[in-house]
């Protein structure tokens, strides 16, 4: 068993914003997979989808971005989900729009959904994968992530929204470092 976070915030008002790209990833994840049952739980949605037989969870929280921790700790401890197959998958300001970093583990970067899920979890040891959704100068930091995506940007979101659901489901049939090794050019 696997379990796949994307992080973002719930509600129409959010939907495309760049902080949601996470959401964006499992949506795409499911649409590749058949959804074997969905349910609300843990104050996320979470599918059940199999990939080569193995149960995977995507979940998508429900309890806005800074918050994350309150639904990835319970999950995976009521699971009783090793930290390395949990993956969680979130915007990064330090990427250039449509790139994408895979890290096995590693520190919050200053994401407050991440230092949420650390704080709750204990640990900073699991994988990750960031989006790139770039920075503005002009624009302030919370303006910008609960932004959408330019006209110009959109072509590389999709893509590269694309590219993350492969690579997610790669690590299921792989694992991180072969992942990490595909991905991470």
């Amino acid at each position: 068993m696997k379990i796949i976070v994307g992080l973002g915030n719930p509600g129409k008002k959010f939907k495309d914003t760049r902080h949601n790209v996470g959401f964006n990833v499992v949506d795409e994840i499911a649409s590749q997979n058949t959804i074997e049952k969905e349910e609300s739980k843990f104050d996320a949605i979470i599918g059940h989808i199999r990939i080569n037989n193995e149960k995977i969870f995507l979940v998508k929280p429900l309890t806005y971005m800074n918050l994350s921790g309150r639904t990835v700790q319970p999950l995976v401890h009521y699971y009783k989900c090793e930290l390395k197959d949990l993956m969680v998958i979130y915007d990064d300001m330090d990427l250039p729009v449509g790139s994408l970093r895979i890290r096995e583990k590693g520190g919050t970067g200053g994401h407050k959904g991440m230092t949420s899920i650390i704080n709750r979890l204990g640990s900073r040891d699991f994988p990750r994968m960031r989006i790139g959704i770039g920075r503005s100068e002009q624009i302030e930091t919370t303006n910008w992530v609960l932004g959408q995506f330019t006209k110009e940007e959109k072509p590389y979101i999709d893509e590269i929204i694309n590219l993350a659901a492969d690579a997610a489901t790669k690590w299921v049939k792989d694992g991180i470092h072969l992942t990490m090794n595909s991905y991470n050019k």
